[in-house]
C-alpha cells in the first residue's frame, strides 16, 4: 500500500505568494512612485514655467487655476488646458 504524504497549504500558496511579491516590485510600486513624482511636480508649476502636454503641445504658463493652467503657445494665442494634462516641465539652463 502506497504512503501518500500531505502537503502544507502554505507550501502551496508559497509560489503563488512569490508571483504576487514579483508583480509588486517591478510594475505596482515603480508606477506608484513614477505617479507620486508627477503629483509633486504638477504641484510645484509656476507661472513663465516651459512646459510640454501629454498632446505634445509645447507652451509657457501664463496663468494658474487649482484645477487649469493657460498656456502661451505662440504670440497672442494662449490656450487654457488641465493641469493633469502637463507631461513635464523643460529644463532651461
Amino acid at each position: 500500500m502506497p504512503q501518500t504524504t500531505a502537503v502544507n497549504p502554505i507550501v502551496q500558496l508559497l509560489p503563488l505568494a512569490l508571483i504576487f511579491a514579483i508583480f509588486y516590485f517591478l510594475i505596482i510600486r515603480p508606477q506608484k512612485q513614477k505617479e507620486k513624482e508627477h503629483q509633486k511636480m504638477l504641484s510645484a508649476l509656476n507661472k513663465n514655467d516651459e512646459v510640454v502636454t501629454m498632446a505634445g503641445i509645447h507652451g509657457t504658463i501664463v496663468n494658474l487655476k487649482e484645477k487649469t493652467l493657460t498656456l502661451r503657445v505662440d504670440e497672442n494665442v494662449k490656450i487654457e488646458i488641465d493641469r493633469s494634462s502637463v507631461a513635464y516641465v523643460k529644463k532651461t539652463s
